[in-house]
């Protein structure tokens, strides 16, 4: 039986998906490996390329070990991305709307000896997180990308400024192996994996949770409007607040994550939980709402709420919002 371990607590696949929601794809995806296969990979690690995360890559790479964008097994490939952004599906025909990739630079290509590299895939400080198996290497139409994934080219849209002014130009794409998830130093008691996520619910006899999705502090209608939404589910909820990368000029994470800790007073006793997730939004609007809808499902939620401008990146140079306001 499939073991799932972090800080200690051994979790199996019988507590994780008690009278729960499936996850996404039907399993919830760990890439990290055992500790024999780790100590090969690090030994010949020596002989790997290196390539250094951006913060961006860092935290897609977080879901992608812990299982927070199953049924992904790594960064895609170039035949997923197309179809992900073309038709929001997997070559597999499994739902899917946000590309994955792995944006690398044309020198770091030009460095590699062959399409079939090991890359060990490390942080700011240097550390391997894990490795990847190069399957795929190409170079992506980003006017194209932002144009079905945005709807729109405009550099005014943040998630668009980055595909044109900040990515890299070449890609990556092939399967992932974890050696450790990043390293965080605040609020440890806040982060919590999808499997951790479900064996939590499953020991509170939880069955049917509502995810709240928020990059901004919490006020008194956000408390009413997710009691509101529990209540007509007949659910818990999950206070699942994105604390990667916002949209630009949003409230620092320590100070909202300060107010949702007191926040949570206001709901009644054993109802509510707080979980951190470290997601890179991209702030797509309707795309996005069904990617934190998935991504949610994989943490255990049965039911989303999905808000007014969600994911919303503003206004164009024209004064008018990217997407309605309930476009999502």
């Amino acid at each position: 039986m499939p073991l799932y371990a972090r800080g200690g607590l051994i979790l199996s696949t019988s507590q994780i998906h008690n009278h729960l929601v499936p996850p996404h794809g039907g399993e919830l995806v760990d890439l990290r490996v055992g500790e024999e296969r780790a100590a090969e990979l690090k030994a010949q690690s020596r002989h790997f390329p290196s390539w250094d995360l951006t913060a961006r890559q860092v935290c897609d790479l977080e879901l992608l070990l812990s299982g927070g964008f199953s049924p992904l097994r790594g960064f895609m490939n170039k035949a997923d991305y197309e179809s992900v952004c073309h038709s929001l599906r997997l070559t597999t025909g499994i739902l899917w709307p946000i590309p994955i990739t792995l944006d690398v630079s044309e020198r770091f290509v030009k460095s590699l000896k062959s399409k079939n590299n090991k890359i060990a895939l490390r942080d700011a400080e240097g550390v391997m997180l894990a490795v990847l198996n190069v399957e795929d290497v190409w170079q992506p139409d980003r006017k194209v990308e932002a144009a079905e994934v945005y709807g729109t080219t405009s550099p005014i849209h943040p998630g668009v400024d980055y595909l044109l002014n900040k990515a890299n130009r070449w890609c990556l794409g092939g399967t992932v192996e974890g050696l450790r998830l990043p390293s965080i130093y605040d609020f440890k008691s806040l982060r919590a994996t999808p499997a951790e996520l479900r064996a939590e619910f499953a020991r509170l006899g939880w069955r049917r949770i509502v995810g709240f999705q928020t990059r901004n502090p919490m006020h008194r209608a956000h408390v009413e409007l997710t009691l509101q939404a529990a209540k007509q589910v007949e659910a818990s909820l999950l206070i699942h607040p994105a604390v990667g990368i916002t949209r630009p000029r949003d409230v620092d994470y320590f100070t909202r994550v300060r107010c949702y800790q007191l926040i949570l007073a206001k709901f009644p006793a054993g109802t509510a939980k707080l979980s951190l997730l470290l997601l890179a939004m991209r702030m797509a609007g309707p795309r996005e709402a069904i990617w934190h809808a998935l991504i949610r499902k994989n943490h255990g939620c049965s039911h989303l709420i999905v808000g007014r401008d969600h994911a919303g990146p503003g206004k164009d140079a024209n004064g008018n919002p990217f997407y309605e306001p309930y476009e999502a």
